[in-house]
């Protein structure tokens, strides 16, 4: 098993987590990934921390130091055509061969003009789970672009007849996101990761520095009223990792470059582990505020994973989650 952890971006947030590595022995923690420069493009997330490239060569240094990989976020899936222009090509061409020259391992993009470009370079090319890699045909389709990495669409991370087929599919690395905790085909996802990518970004001078967020509390709103969708989402227990293993998928990623350090440091003990006690809700990168108001006992969860791989996904035939959500969920009074 192989654990790609968010890096908030700052020198000091970099040290707690190798010294946790270190620590504790977690040799599962093979990487460590942040945003890149909003100046050049934005990302599926806000970037608390834009390091300049020397903080990017200075922080990879020490990140070799202790055998961690260091890869770099540009995934946002808009950046306004700007991208295809001339200038906008020269831009990422300058950009990617200083990343380069700053010894960065590997660049995550969604575009698939990036990662055709990213060709030429022996950095990885990882492709984002904004991609929307959810198929095998797909996942081809991205690999004979250049792709070294692909970072499946969370929406199938329960699909387990698709990551198979995928597996066999494609010769280049399936990585799955662990503890995303998005609405399951959630009908913003689109929406919500384009608004991000243009409020992370400054290189789009009319793209505002901020907008109200109507889709995240949509997404809250959806779930206070059927709690059920929180079970429905497509996060995976530590426990189970092995069920993904079993097919062929060894690289797994945690979300939540935004959180504090002291919770990714938490989430990355646990998985590394497979093994949690606790509020199921304390795990998830989104929407965190929910963990004050729902408990989901994760041990009560134990041997669900066998449903949710042989179930067909017609959630009105079904019922499964809505009875489990009455057996496993209580409400924070």
């Amino acid at each position: 098993m192989r654990l790609m952890v968010p890096h908030p971006g700052h020198f000091p947030a970099l040290k707690e987590i190798v010294a946790a590595k270190e620590a504790y022995g977690l040799s599962e923690v093979e990487e460590v990934y942040m945003g890149g420069s909003p100046e050049v493009m934005g990302s599926g997330r806000g970037v608390l921390h834009a390091p300049l490239l020397d903080e990017i060569r200075e922080q990879t240094e020490y990140a070799h130091q202790h055998r961690l990989k260091m890869n770099i976020a540009l995934n946002s899936p808009c950046s306004g055509g700007h991208h295809l222009t001339f200038e906008g090509y020269k831009i990422f061409e300058w950009y990617f061969d200083a990343l380069n020259n700053a010894g960065v391992d590997g660049v995550i993009v969604a575009e698939p003009y990036l990662v055709e470009l990213l060709r030429d370079y022996p950095m990885k090319t990882i492709v984002s789970c904004l991609a929307y890699v959810d198929a095998p045909q797909r996942a081809r389709f991205f690999e004979e672009l250049g792709a070294d990495v692909i970072t499946v669409d969370t929406n199938i991370n329960r699909h387990f007849d698709l990551l198979e087929a995928m597996v066999k599919e494609v010769n280049c690395e399936i990585k799955v996101i662990v503890n995303e905790g998005c609405l399951y085909r959630c009908p913003f996802r689109y929406s919500h990761y384009n608004l991000a990518s243009h409020l992370s970004s400054l290189d789009q001078p009319k793209s505002p520095l901020f907008a109200p967020d109507f889709y995240f509390d949509k997404c809250i709103n959806i779930r206070l009223r059927d709690p059920a969708q929180l079970i429905k989402s497509a996060w995976i227990r530590p426990e189970d990792m092995s069920e993904y293993e079993s097919i062929g998928i060894n690289s797994f990623k945690l979300s939540g470059r935004t959180k504090a350090v002291n919770w990714i440091i938490n989430c990355m003990l646990v998985y590394s582990r497979r093994s949690y006690d606790g509020n199921l809700l304390e795990l998830l990168d989104c929407p965190q505020m929910l963990r004050y108001m729902f408990y989901i006992d994760n041990r009560q969860l134990d041997g669900c994973i066998a449903q949710w791989k042989s179930c067909s996904k017609h959630c009105h035939e079904c019922g499964y989650c809505d009875d489990l959500t009455g057996e496993v969920l209580t409400v924070i009074k």
